[in-house]
């Protein structure tokens, strides 16, 4: 969803290119590196440290990351060696590599305790069939049939096959923690919704925002609901995220997100996310003038066709969004003939 980048000021047109380092800010190199999704690429921003490196986040776990990661630390990291690995989330996009750059250049993990804990538990999870409860949350959300099918099938999507093992250790990060990295002091402030335990770093001159995924420009983080936490509210949690940010934002950062471009604007851009959820909260909720289930939600909540590719993801955020209403008593929900949560307005 989204799309607003208006009033937003971008000060680089362009990415660096696949395996070249930008420097965004004194001491501070942006990289990006290759995702195969439509969304396809992940930012990567390197801090130095005089006698090293800290890197925030990682792309996935491939030969092809493996390669330019080592083309990076041999030729724009200058052959120093990496000390840190910091974690913004867990998704696999951020943090796939990070096993590998602890193994092979002995590097620490520093992250939250959630986000440490899901990737550990995800990667050791390894499935060779979909789980039946998994299969039956995809029923109660109405997923279209030949999909289903197909779910029943296949050998399912593991985590580990883009998350190289995550390591036994690592630093913890908790709210109002300070990092030194970068010849900066970076304070940390925790957001949720997107991914819970979301680490953002704000730096203490007021100049810069690692910001990961929890703010995008372009695009709204996406705010899905899976089968490990069926009733959850990302939603809710989002929205409450991008108020208290929003104390703290000023128009002159320059906010460095997880994907697209970094910008300047960070409370436009943080009001822009949250009108854009609250009018597709409203469309949602007059689409279910009639009993719909949360495949049959996508027109209001998307506004274009869903491809099967961006399936998954569309239908996580839908029921999102639908457990937000019905957490607010704006909703009901009852079981179908099918087997189907059929959600109406109440």
């Amino acid at each position: 969803m989204d799309g607003g980048s208006q009033a937003l000021e971008f000060p680089h047109a362009d990415a660096p290119a696949e395996g070249a380092g930008l420097e965004i800010a004194p001491g501070i190199l942006w990289f990006r590196l290759p995702l195969p999704n439509r969304l396809n690429h992940v930012n990567i921003y390197a801090l130095d440290d005089g006698d090293g490196w800290s890197v925030v986040d990682t792309g996935y776990h491939s030969r092809r990351s493996v390669a330019l990661w080592e083309a990076i630390l041999a030729g724009p990291l200058a052959g120093r060696p990496l000390r840190r690995v910091i974690l913004t989330h867990h998704h696999p996009d951020h943090i796939g590599m990070a096993g590998w750059l602890a193994r092979h250049r002995d590097a620490q993990i520093w992250a939250t305790r959630t986000a440490w804990l899901m990737a550990r538990m995800m990667t050791l999870d390894i499935q060779d069939t979909t789980p039946q409860e998994v299969l039956a949350f995809y029923l109660r959300a109405g997923m279209d049939p030949v999909l289903l099918e197909k779910r029943k099938r296949d050998r399912p999507w593991n985590f580990a096959d883009v998350v190289h093992p995550i390591p036994t250790g690592y630093v913890r990060l908790s709210e109002g923690d300070k990092v030194t990295t970068g010849g900066r002091d970076w304070r940390v402030v925790i957001g949720h919704g997107h991914a819970p335990g979301h680490a953002t770093l704000w730096s203490e001159d007021g100049a810069l925002v690692l910001a990961g995924d929890q703010v995008l420009p372009g695009i709204s983080s996406n705010l899905g609901v899976w089968p490990t936490e069926p009733e959850a509210d990302p939603v809710g949690d989002w929205l409450e995220s991008c108020a208290r940010l929003a104390t703290l934002a000023t128009p002159d950062q320059l906010v460095l997100p997880g994907h697209k471009l970094p910008f300047r604007g960070l409370p436009i851009r943080l009001e822009q996310l949250i009108a854009n959820h609250h009018g597709a909260l409203a469309r949602l909720l007059d689409h279910l003038a009639t009993p719909r289930t949360a495949h049959d939600c996508f027109a209001p909540l998307y506004k274009r066709s869903i491809g099967e590719g961006e399936y998954g993801l569309a239908l996580a955020e839908a029921i999102g969004h639908l457990n937000h209403l019905y957490r607010g008593g704006q909703v009901r929900r009852d079981v179908s003939e099918s087997g189907a949560w059929l959600w109406q307005r109440v």
